[in-house]
């Protein structure tokens, strides 16, 4: 079960996870000393069954149901429903690079545009973003507890054309904009 600790470069903050494939599917925890904590759950397809994002304020649950993404956003007790025609939800954490990619099952070479509800600042405010991802190739380390692999993606914002990489073994992401893995206490799961 990989655990370790991101730093999100920008805001200069430790993002603490852990992350493990489970019976039907992955999990995906992570805490911040801002108070941020996700909870990420995926099926076998990685697609994101149950999600969780709670702020000192904010806080969003929902997931994918069908061909929609629900959710609820609130501050307080009482939220707000949304639904939208989405893949899954993107925000600063790592954890749904990973579970993004994944769903994709691209072969290399292959690309995908993908529509993401995108969260972002304190109030977890909700964007409708459409990105085209593309396994550009993956690459094989030797490392101590034998081969990793590791698949690069390039991830087009269809709205403004900015293109960024990221990288992933298996189920880490070893390095993304803004994100710096500091350190990582097991292997990533592979399968």
């Amino acid at each position: 079960m990989p655990a370790g600790t991101y730093l999100h470069l920008d805001e200069g903050l430790e993002e603490r996870f852990q992350c493990a494939p489970g019976p039907g599917g992955w999990r995906y925890t992570s805490a911040r000393p801002d108070g941020v904590r996700v909870d990420l759950v995926v099926d076998a397809r990685w697609r994101q069954i149950r999600v969780e994002i709670l702020g000192p304020e904010w806080w969003v649950r929902g997931g994918v149901t069908g061909p929609e993404l629900a959710w609820v956003r609130a501050a307080g007790e009482t939220g707000t429903e949304h639904a939208e025609r989405a893949s899954g939800f993107v925000t600063g954490s790592p954890g749904f690079l990973v579970a993004v990619a994944r769903s994709l099952e691209l072969d290399e070479g292959g690309q995908a545009d993908v529509r993401l509800v995108q969260l972002s600042g304190s109030s977890l405010s909700a964007l409708t973003t459409l990105w085209r991802w593309r396994l550009a190739g993956t690459s094989t380390y030797e490392t101590e507890t034998g081969p990793l692999p590791v698949s690069g993606y390039e991830v087009t914002d269809l709205a403004t054309g900015e293109v960024e990489e990221l990288h992933l073994a298996g189920d880490v992401v070893l390095a993304a904009p803004g994100i710096e893995l500091t350190d990582l206490e097991s292997p990533p799961n592979l399968g």
